[in-house]
């Protein structure tokens, strides 16, 4: 009994608070980046790391000394490989890091222009399914795409039907290629822009290259596109890597109003609210 009331003792003085802390921080950090890595090609090469570092661990039990030399020296220059190889999830990780509510500067000021400018992108994207003419349309959000929007013609406009179903116009000069819109300022700055393709090896071979264009660009941003296809004139969405397809103009309009209203007027009413509570412990305080 003795024994095990000593044990208890000691097992108490080696767990500390702060230990079991230290655990929990690096478990959430690896269950994160489980999370990113998941059905992306860098998911493979993860595994191949685990069986690497399992088998030069393994090697050093068992007294495989050139074995284990030669793992050890592969894992130091490896370790640079990883870093290109990983390149695109750790930049979706930064992104994702610099999109918490902590680092959030861009807030919505005008929520009646919002809205207009959402009716504006679904007057058209009807029109455009109804006659089957292909389109593709970035919505930006906290992720900037000036890379992208480099990539086409600039235009910096006010954003109106009319306007896009002009640019979607088969033969038309500015048909091929992306819009890219930047809703906090319901502007439509750029027209046949250049979107990466998806690296997922999983996506169906009966969608296209503008299918495959839109889940790339929601891989590397938290940007909202929107597909219209040319063939069947389905309306379709990709939004964090993944694609949502068959809606129709009102399904469309209350996502896009919950997305980019809804939320943000939430955001903003808890922020209005935390301010007055504030100025109100300030007065009674007073």
């Amino acid at each position: 009994m003795a024994q095990v009331q000593d044990f208890i003792m000691n097992l108490s003085v080696l767990i500390k608070p702060s230990s079991v802390i230290d655990i929990l921080i690096v478990a959430f950090v690896i269950y994160k980046i489980i999370g990113w890595i998941t059905d992306t090609q860098a998911e493979q090469v993860a595994k191949g790391v685990v069986v690497l570092l399992l088998s030069t661990q393994l090697s050093e039990w068992f007294g495989l000394h050139t074995v284990n030399f030669l793992l050890r020296n592969l894992m130091t220059v490896g370790f640079i490989a990883l870093i290109i190889v990983f390149q695109p999830e750790l930049r979706r990780a930064l992104e994702h890091i610099g999109r918490t509510s902590f680092f959030r500067t861009k807030w919505m000021e005008n929520v009646t222009e919002t809205k207009k400018t959402i009716e504006e992108i679904v007057e058209a994207v009807k029109h455009m399914s109804d006659e089957k003419t292909g389109a593709l349309i970035v919505l930006e959000r906290d992720t900037g795409l000036e890379d992208i929007i480099s990539t086409g013609t600039r235009l910096d406009s006010a954003v109106s039907a009319e306007l896009l179903m002009n640019i979607f116009t088969p033969n038309t000069p500015l048909h091929d290629g992306a819009v890219i819109i930047r809703i906090q300022e319901n502007r439509l700055k750029a027209a046949s822009c250049l979107l990466p393709l998806t690296e997922n090896k999983n996506v169906s071979k009966t969608l296209g290259t503008r299918h495959r264009a839109a889940m790339g660009m929601s891989e590397n941003s938290d940007a909202i596109i929107l597909i219209v296809s040319e063939e069947s004139g389905v309306i379709s969405y990709a939004n964090t890597g993944k694609l949502y397809r068959y809606l129709d103009a009102n399904s469309l309009k209350e996502f896009l109003t919950e997305e980019f209203v809804a939320k943000e007027d939430k955001s903003l009413k808890i922020k209005f609210w935390g301010t007055q509570n504030n100025e109100k412990n300030k007065e009674e305080q007073q």
